[in-house]
Parts: C-alpha cells; structure tokens; sequence
C-alpha cells in the first residue's frame, strides 16, 4: 500500500479531497500529508450548501495524531467560493472543525487527556503550548454549551465557590437530579444568580419546584424575583444550619475551656473534633470519653445537645409537626443562656419558612457540596486559576456533562489510531 492511499484511509479522506503527497521531515520531527480538492468537482457554499464558482484558495494546516514519535501535519489548499447569497466563504473541510488549527481526531486526543490530566501534563505530553491546550478546551465548552441548549432542571442547587483568595467567589447553579453544573456566573450578588433565572424560558421558571441553597440575602432575592411562588421553592440547606450550630458549639466550648484553664484544669482541652464529630463514627474508646462529657453539666454539653437536636428536626413529613417541633427549639435556643446558640436560634426563627420546605421536600444541597469539593479539586490540579473565564471553563468541561467533541469526528472512539 502506498504511503498516500495509507493516509487516506487512516484520516478517512474521500473525495473529493485526495492525499496528493506525504513528506518526511526528519529534522523537523514532523511528517506532512498534503491534501487536494479535486478541480472538477464542484464547490459547496459552507452555508448553503450550493455549488459555486470559486474565488480563491488559501493554505491551511492542521496539527494531527502523531505517526509513532512524528508529529503529523495536514497540509490543504482550501478553495473559497463566491456565493451569489452568502458572499465568498471558505469551503469546509471534512477533518477539522472551523477556524480550528487542529484536526478534530486530535481535539478529541486532547479533550480526553484533559479529562484526567491538568493543562501543563497536556501541553507536555502532546508537545502543545499552554494556550493551544487552552483554546481547544475552550471550544469544547462552547460546542457543549450550544448543543445543550436551556439549562432547566426542576431541582436546583445555589452555591457559591472561591475562586481565588481575598473573598473573591464564583456563583454555581446544579442540578440536583443529575446532578451536573447548569451555570457560572462571577461573584455572589443578586444579579449573579439572576442571570441564571433570565437566561430560562418563562415555562422553565415556572417548573422549578425546589431551589436549595444557603440563607445569602442576594441569592434569596434573586430568586424571589425570578422564580413563581419562591416562597414555596426555596429550600435552606440542613449541612448550612449544621454548619452554623458546629460553630456555635465551639465558641461556646472556647470561652469555656479559657475560664476553666484560668482555674486551673480543663476537661475541655483537646475536645475541639470531640464536639464536631458524629458519634456515630467514633471508636469505642472517644465514645467512652464523650459520654462522660456530653452527660456533665458543661456549657459545652448544653450546646452541643442543642445542635443534635435540631439535627433531629429534619425527617418530619407533616408540616404541622415539623412547625411545632422547629418552634419548640427555637425556644429552647432563645432560653439556653449561651449567646452563640441564641445568635442561631434566631436566624433559625428568621429563615423557618424555608428550613419548613426543606424538611418537607427533603431537599439538601448535599449535590452542590459534592461539585463544589470537585471543582476545588479541578483548581488545585490546575494549580489556581487568575482568569474567571478559563475557571468558569474548566467547571463546565468537568462537571457540566456537556457533549464536547467535534461534530466532524469521524471515528467512533477519541482516541485515534
């Protein structure tokens, strides 16, 4: 088999392209595959798909998989056309994605790589530049974007994520369902969340029957404004009120353990991890050790005897009940003579109505934690992000579900031959 019909056939070329010539370049480490269009046939307009005379031509190349160690080059003459609609336009080529330096086998390469590898591993690996790596990438997320289409889901998740130090956040909404990233939008204001809502169809707003999120004012409004009878959707996170109980009870174990190490000693020391751990996960031997301190007559013990009883708040199916027991806590909290826990016993009384739907619908925002560990895994691989745009990127390439590869793909796997 000659070297032009192998070519041919490794990058399905058909008429009425043709391999014409296949070069070695030793010294230049590259082998370079010139490809034809055939004079007689005739050219298509790329939008309309009519035969046209044609204009001009110009020399394209596209980086290809590697032949063994050699980097593959296509090299074609790409004709342009004169449409008598459309005006003059490049005709599209059967192996590469428009505008794209590169083939769309090797995007796939590249796509797939960046699946489980950071940019640097990538550029390394394929002998690529950081942007290559990054332009290609990017173009994945704007392909899988466009062919997603609307963003709706019936259950949501609001969550903000850092994105660099000094409180600098990206605002992330997720399916709860899938669960799969639905937006990204720069910072944690009104508009931030607000922008998600707009860019839905009024129908799709309409479907949303639960929001799950924290208890941030700009998040609340948002969706207030946007989203047909919020009051009812809006659902606060139970691992949002734990997390402020936990830190209620170690203000309060802290001021404790200083008073009693100002008299001398404290059964408080070194209990920190004590006090937030679930019981249910310690051994046999901090089990024993706890019990002594969760049953004494510590401050400490009062408080943390609070939070697991509003932990035990969340299985009701009645919202009668639920109401009467979340009130009934709610006093407990008020009475308990311990700041810290009264500070959450109001916010609690604030934000009941949508703790109520949480219980009732048993929503979490368990989902929007677990993408947001993923996403700040994703920036540590990448070691930090300084542009929003490629952060805002590389969480949908990783977490939006999207269908990224090109639509020229011809094989059906993506990682060449």
């Amino acid at each position: 088999m000659r070297d032009r019909d192998l070519y041919a056939q490794i990058l399905g070329i058909a008429a009425p392209w043709a391999v014409v010539d296949v070069e070695l370049d030793l010294p230049g480490d590259e082998v370079r595959v010139k490809v034809a269009f055939s004079a007689d046939a005739a050219a298509p307009c790329p939008e309309c798909g009519k035969g046209c005379p044609r204009y001009d031509h110009r020399e394209r190349r596209w980086r290809h998989l590697d032949t063994c160690q050699l980097k593959t080059v296509l090299v074609a003459q790409v004709p342009r056309v004169q449409c008598p609609e459309h005006g003059v336009h490049q005709v599209r080529v059967p192996w590469a994605e428009p505008n794209a330096n590169f083939t769309a086998m090797f995007e796939a390469l590249v796509i797939d790589w960046l699946k489980v590898a950071s940019f640097s591993a990538v550029a390394a690996k394929l002998r690529m530049t950081w942007d290559e790596v990054d332009g290609i990438q990017g173009r994945a997320v704007r392909r899988g974007l466009e062919r997603r289409g609307v963003a709706a889901a019936e259950r949501i998740g609001v969550d903000e994520t850092s994105f660099q130090k000094r409180h600098e956040y990206v605002t992330v909404v997720v399916d709860l369902e899938a669960p799969r990233v639905l937006h990204v939008a720069d910072d944690r204001r009104e508009e931030s969340l607000g922008a998600y809502f707009q860019s839905l169809p009024a129908g799709a707003r309409e479907g949303i029957r639960v929001v799950s999120m924290d208890m941030w004012k700009p998040y609340i409004a948002a969706v207030r404004r946007w989203v047909p009878e919020a009051g009812w959707k809006i659902a606060f996170d139970k691992f949002h009120v734990a997390m402020h109980l936990g830190k209620a009870v170690d203000l309060v174990r802290r001021r404790e353990h200083r008073e009693l190490a100002a008299d001398g000693e404290s059964p408080l020391k070194g209990t920190k991890y004590l006090w937030l751990r679930n019981p249910a996960a310690m051994g046999r031997e901090r089990t024993r050790a706890f019990a002594a301190l969760r049953d004494s007559a510590l401050r400490t013990a009062r408080a943390w005897a609070l939070k697991e009883a509003a932990m035990d708040l969340w299985h009701y199916a009645s919202l009668g009940w639920a109401h009467r027991q979340w009130k009934a806590w709610i006093g407990w909290a008020l009475r308990s003579r311990l700041e810290p826990v009264k500070r959450v016993g109001r916010m609690v009384r604030e934000h009941l109505w949508g703790i109520l739907n949480a219980v009732i619908q048993g929503a979490t925002n368990a989902a929007t934690e677990s993408i947001n560990s993923k996403i700040q895994w994703v920036k540590r691989v990448a070691c930090g992000y300084r542009n929003r745009e490629r952060f805002r990127d590389a969480i949908y390439f990783h977490l939006g579900g999207l269908d990224l590869y090109p639509a020229t793909l011809r094989r059906a796997t993506h990682t060449g031959s």
